[in-house]
């Protein structure tokens, strides 16, 4: 194995293989080169842990799932038991299958539940207290992936690494510190008691973060399966607190919630296959749009030799695909979603006909540009010694979703119901803007920007890719393809180049620093495209399958974000 681009730093910890509290330390590894398996997550103690079930013979999927329940301890603002995520798998000789395991709205949700008597949406209820969760999917979603994809058989093993960092602790990084610090006020107003993540003072860099109450909780998942959270006395102790505390919640919403299988978005490109997520998810749907809006020219020749028409181009195919997000994409179990008309050439060839190389299209309405920037979403890709691999992105929303602790359970309740549109028009915390598609009603799944990615190329799997960062996931996973397979940078510079966004509404550019020059971007103005600058757009993980040789990246805009292989 050879290391890359190491950033390290030492802290007090314990190996998620100890025995007993150590000295150790644990390395953030953004670049890693293997032959036998890759694994890259949101954080260092959590790729270890698959990369170590890949070693004693597990399967990509296995290490999936290890990982995430690894995450649900390390990474607690984002990983998680109480929100929920997708799932593409890519089997060496198999078809690609992806899973659903997206939260869904309790059967108490209403179409303006948010609203207040005059019409307007309630600036807080669907982010913070429980009333702004969903159904939680995680813990259904890993089994049912265990269940037809796991290669050890052992579902009790894939819990113990992340039962073991839960109940003996594990050392904050920097970055979580901070992040903790932060939080602190929300966490007492939404939690009116004790609990691991509030301290009398500040957190600083590795101080042990020990989380009893959810070890407990892995632990019985571990011995009775999924039915132990979705039924029987905890779900009914879990569902009565949720209630207590301002939620609607009941028993009954938590038995009646299944993982779903569903068709993946496929389409070809330049001699590629990609592979990503149906709806509810739009990442599937947007990119096949921005890729065969893109298909009839040469980027690594118009960037050559125009870097401003290049852009112009990439803003143009966002910018209509997140207006097609707005009016058709919602929950395929509650509404008829045109997913082969949007993504058709013949649509396509109309939706470009308004394009123009000296000008930006009007979107057409002016929202107020927001400018949250939370990465409240981790995604983790895989690949093993066979070359099956698996993309999978997770969520609370919010960072720490709505900022209530289970004292049942020992994690946060996800804010995913901000994701549904509200009031359709309305834009939710990440200015997207919704319509009727992906209005609330009971069980419903709301709309989603995680993308999870696979791409083949004559039949092998070349590149496993995805990232949090709400309504930017869908941009970055574009760009980190068309920098790594199309203009041929190394997956290195391809996932750490500057990026841009365009959404539609706010009509705006958002990009990162040093993306543009300062000609090309007085050359992009005068065609008419306003800009904002924001520290980071997405935080990409990915592997790359060149050969015999894997390639992990792990993202620089992410402190945590590690790779690891052997």
């Amino acid at each position: 194995m050879v290391l890359i681009n190491t950033a390290r730093y030492t802290v007090l910890c314990l190996s998620f293989l100890f025995t007993a509290c150590a000295k150790t330390t644990y390395t953030s590894t953004k670049v890693v080169r293997g032959e036998q398996g890759m694994v890259v997550t949101e954080h260092p103690l959590a790729s270890q842990v698959g990369r170590d079930i890949l070693k004693v013979g597990g399967s990509a999927a296995d290490a999936a799932i290890a990982s995430q329940f690894a995450l649900a301890v390390v990474c607690p603002r984002a990983g998680n038991l109480g929100g929920g995520g997708f799932w593409v798998n890519a089997p060496a000789e198999d078809a690609v299958r992806t899973l659903d395991y997206r939260e869904r709205a309790p059967a108490s949700s209403s179409r303006d539940m948010y609203l207040l008597e005059d019409g307007s949406v309630h600036p807080s209820k669907s982010l913070a207290g429980p009333l702004a969760a969903g159904i939680p999917g995680t813990v259904d979603g890993m089994w049912l992936a265990y269940t037809y994809a796991s290669r050890l058989k052992d579902w009790s093993r894939l819990l113990q690494p992340a039962i073991r960092l839960a109940r003996k602790g594990y050392p904050v990084s920097a970055e979580e510190a901070a992040r903790l610090n932060t939080y602190r006020e929300q966490f007492v107003e939404q939690n009116g008691f004790e609990f691991p993540f509030v301290r009398a003072s500040p957190w600083r860099p590795g101080d042990l973060l020990v989380q009893t109450t959810l070890a407990n909780t892995l632990d019985s998942i571990a011995s009775a399966g999924p039915s132990y959270f979705y039924s029987g006395d905890f779900a009914e102790r879990l569902s009565a607190e949720v209630r207590e505390r301002g939620g609607t919640w009941t028993t009954a919403d938590l038995e009646a919630y299944q993982t779903v299988f569903r068709k993946p978005i496929e389409f070809d490109y330049k001699g590629y296959t990609v592979y990503s997520m149906p709806p509810p998810s739009s990442g599937g749907v947007a990119l096949a749009q921005m890729f065969g809006l893109l298909e009839e020219y040469d980027l690594k020749a118009t960037i050559a030799a125009d870097t401003a028409a290049y852009y112009h181009l990439v803003i143009e195919a966002m910018r209509r695909a997140y207006e097609d997000r707005a009016e058709f994409l919602g929950d395929p179990d509650f509404v008829s979603v045109p997913t082969d008309s949007l993504t058709s050439p013949s649509y396509l060839s109309g939706k470009w006909s308004t394009f123009r190389l000296d000008s930006a299209t009007d979107s057409g309405l002016a929202l107020a540009a927001q400018k949250r920037e939370v990465y409240e979403t981790t995604h983790t890709s895989i690949v093993d010694a066979q070359g099956n691999a698996v993309s999978i992105t997770t969520t609370l929303n919010g960072n720490f979703g709505c900022k209530t602790w289970s004292r049942v359970g020992g994690f946060f309740l996800n804010n995913e119901m901000d994701d549904f549109s509200a009031k359709p028009g309305v834009p939710n915390q990440f200015g997207l803007v919704g319509g009727e598609a992906n209005a609330i009603a009971p069980a419903k799944r709301m709309l989603s920007s995680m993308t999870p990615t696979i791409v083949k190329k004559d039949g092998k799997s070349v590149l496993v890719l995805g990232s949090p960062g709400g309504s930017t996931i869908i941009t970055a996973v574009l760009q980190v393809i068309l920098n790594d397979l199309v203009l041929g940078m190394t997956l290195e510079d391809a996932v750490n180049r500057p990026r841009l966004h365009h959404q539609w509404l706010p009509d705006e550019v958002v990009i990162e620093p040093n993306t543009l020059s300062a000609r090309v971007r007085s050359e992009l103005e005068q065609r008419g495209h306003v800009f904002r600058t924001a520290q980071s757009i997405g935080r990409i993980k990915a592997v790359e399958i060149q050969g015999a040789t894997l390639t992990g990246v792990g993202d620089i805009r992410s402190p945590d974000d590690s790779a690891s292989g052997y």
